[in-house]
This record gives C-alpha cells, sequence and structure tokens, in this order.
C-alpha cells in the first residue's frame, strides 16, 4: 500500500511538472546585458558585440524587434523562433566614423518573453584617427583646396556691414593667382594674398553690405572663382545671408506706433483636387499698427504656388489681399506648400502662410498604336 501511496505521488509530481512546463511563459535571458569596447580607433572601422541570450521559459522566444539609440549602432538578430533551453543573439555594430571620444548607446529588444523588453548597453571611447589635408580642407577647386565653397554670413541687417571669409591652402606646384567674377553690388570678395605659394595658405574674404542689398530674407549669391585667369563651372564660391530690418534700436514709444501685421488665418486647406487643377485662395492681411505697413517680399516655398499681394503699402485699420494659386499639374499626393511674408512690423516681422490638401492623381490614357489592319 505505501509502494502505491509513493507511485501515485511521483506519478502526480510529474505530471503536475509536465503542465507547468507546458504552460510556461517564454523567457529571454541574455548572459550580460552591458558591454564594454574599452577604446576603440576610428579608422580601423566598425566594431561589433554578439549578445547571448538562452530561453529560459517553456515556450518559444520570438524576438519581435531590436532598436537602436543612435543611427551609429546597427543592430542584428536571430529571427527564426528560439525553442526552450536553445540560444539566439543579437548583434549591435558600432560605427565609430566621425566620432572621436566616449560613446554610451543603447540596444532595445522586444520580443514575446514574459520580460519583453530588454535594454543592452555598448559603451566604450573612440580615438580619432589623425587628421589629414583633405580633412581640413574638403572642397577642392583645381590646385587649391577650401574649408568650404560657402561662407554663411548667417544674419545681416540693411544698415549693417558684415564681413567673413573661408581659409584656403595650395596644393599645387604652381603659384595660384585668385581673382572672382559675376560678384553682385553688395558684396566684396578677394583672396589674400591675391597669389598663393605653393603649399601656401591664404584666405577668401567677403564684405556684404545690407545697404546695398535691394532683397529680404535668406538670400544666396554664386560667385565665380578664377584660378590663373581660368574659369571653371564647377569653381562656385556661394554666399549667403539672412537681409533683415533692426529694429533692435526702437524706443518703446517707436514700437507702440509700429505697423502691425495680422492675418485673418494662415492656413488655407483646399482638401481634394484632381491633378492639374487650380486652388486659389486669398490671405487677407489687416494692419492693425498705428504707422504704414509694408510689405518687403513674398515668396513661394515651390515654383507650382504662384503669390501676388494686392498692394505693398497697407494703411492703418486697412486690409489687403495675398491673392495665392496652387497649380496642381505634376503634383500628385499631399501638399504642404509655405508662403514667406516678410513685412517692416518689429514685432512679427516673418510670417509663413501654409497651403495643404490632397491631390488625386490623374491616369493618362494609353495611347492605341496599332496600325488597322488592311482589308
Amino acid at each position: 500500500m505505501k509502494k502505491i501511496s509513493i507511485l501515485l505521488f511521483v506519478l502526480f509530481f510529474s505530471i503536475t511538472a509536465f503542465i507547468n512546463a507546458q504552460t510556461k511563459d517564454p523567457k529571454i535571458t541574455f548572459t550580460e546585458e552591458t558591454f564594454d569596447f574599452g577604446t576603440i580607433n576610428e579608422e580601423k572601422g566598425p566594431v561589433t558585440k554578439e549578445f547571448s541570450f538562452t530561453n529560459t521559459g517553456g515556450a518559444p522566444v520570438i524576438v519581435q524587434g531590436v532598436k537602436a539609440s543612435c543611427g551609429c549602432t546597427t543592430p542584428d538578430w536571430t529571427k527564426d523562433p528560439v525553442l526552450p533551453g536553445k540560444k539566439g543573439v543579437v548583434k549591435a555594430t558600432y560605427n565609430p566614423q566621425n566620432r572621436p571620444g566616449p560613446f554610451n548607446k543603447s540596444i532595445t529588444v522586444t520580443s514575446n518573453a514574459e520580460n519583453n523588453i530588454v535594454v543592452l548597453t555598448i559603451k566604450g571611447t573612440v580615438t580619432p584617427k589623425p587628421r589629414t589635408l583633405e580633412d581640413d580642407y574638403p572642397t577642392q577647386m583645381s590646385g587649391l583646396r577650401l574649408k568650404s565653397n560657402h561662407i554663411a554670413l548667417i544674419k545681416v541687417f540693411t544698415t549693417e556691414v558684415k564681413t567673413d571669409s573661408l581659409q584656403v591652402i595650395n596644393t599645387s606646384n604652381e603659384d595660384l593667382k585668385l581673382s572672382f567674377e559675376k560678384v553682385p553690388n553688395h558684396i566684396t570678395i578677394k583672396a589674400v594674398p591675391e597669389v598663393i605659394k605653393p603649399n601656401g595658405k591664404g584666405k577668401i574674404v567677403a564684405t556684404y553690405d545690407g545697404s546695398k542689398q535691394t532683397d529680404w530674407g535668406f538670400v544666396m549669391n554664386r560667385i565665380n572663382l578664377i584660378i590663373n585667369g581660368k574659369s571653371d563651372p564647377n569653381n562656385v564660391i556661394s554666399v549667403s545671408a539672412s537681409i533683415e530690418e533692426d529694429f533692435t534700436k526702437l524706443t518703446p514709444e517707436q514700437r507702440a506706433n509700429a505697423p502691425k501685421a495680422d492675418f485673418e488665418t494662415k492656413e488655407f486647406n483646399f482638401n481634394t483636387i484632381k491633378e492639374g487643377d487650380l486652388a486659389n485662395f486669398d490671405f487677407k492681411l489687416t494692419n492693425n499698427g498705428k504707422s504704414d505697413l509694408l510689405i518687403r517680399k513674398v515668396k513661394a516655398s515651390c515654383g507650382c504656388t504662384a503669390v501676388t499681394p494686392s498692394e505693398t503699402t497697407i494703411k492703418p485699420g486697412q486690409s489687403t489681399a495675398i491673392k495665392t494659386i496652387f497649380n496642381s499639374a505634376g503634383k500628385p499626393g499631399k501638399q504642404n506648400k509655405n508662403i514667406t511674408v516678410i513685412t517692416n512690423d518689429p514685432n512679427n516681422t516673418t510670417i509663413t502662410l501654409r497651403i495643404t490638401g490632397d491631390v488625386e492623381k490623374v491616369e493618362t490614357p494609353k495611347q492605341n498604336n496599332q496600325v488597322p489592319k488592311q482589308n
């Protein structure tokens, strides 16, 4: 009788353990969740850590996704279900290019396990590669290398003269004489020195006179660089600036008597139109200030949008319309176009209007190119 009781107990325990094992959730267990690469060299390229895990649960583990905290880290992982007791991996590859110094990146693992989110970490320190001449002067124009081909003066007031420069080096075996063509009235540009010796360094210096610029907002000018009297269409220096009115010196009284630009609405949604149709809208602008409101500039973000102010000077209390026509030809899909309005309102100089909507694509009927049969 005692033996039968013992056998029944063992049988009951085995069945219970079997049932529990069958109903147990999957569980993902990593051998380590943080890895330190130590010091790595940028010039040796990407490094990879393989995190190993075991399914310590009672059902298959499915890794549903792995996401890195930075585009510098590329993950990979076991895509097939991992059976109980079996192993899988999550790989993290870190690219140290142009990322000198310490790094600490996370990799989030999402699965069907009971611990469905696990965060892994890789860290280390990147020793930068030795800089080359090409690194310091990445732009090449004939035998000249430049720090950049762009001089950005950022903001220039209409009452301001501003100067900036970019460094250059002569990597050729001959003297290089630098001159410039297609220079606009508001820019003075020169090379210092004018003739740069082989392996010699110099500067291209641009001076921007805001009082001579007749445009407003962001303006880009492209100037031809002439080297030893030779013109090359690829040798172009860009000079950019945002031209603005200087309101910093206005007194409180002047601000109180300034114009005030108020739009009735700043967004027009044309809902849905067919490709090729036009969407028209008038943005109503009112001067709620105490002096004349001047519309300095109206510019659309796309050539598909035509904008015309009815007036450019609006008296206090008066209104005008910014007439807008959106041409949907060749523009299927969702649309989001901007219109920039620049005024002399010191508190609201630049205003952005938006045109949105959907354009239904119109299918062009296929032409029948078959030659009719002869009778």
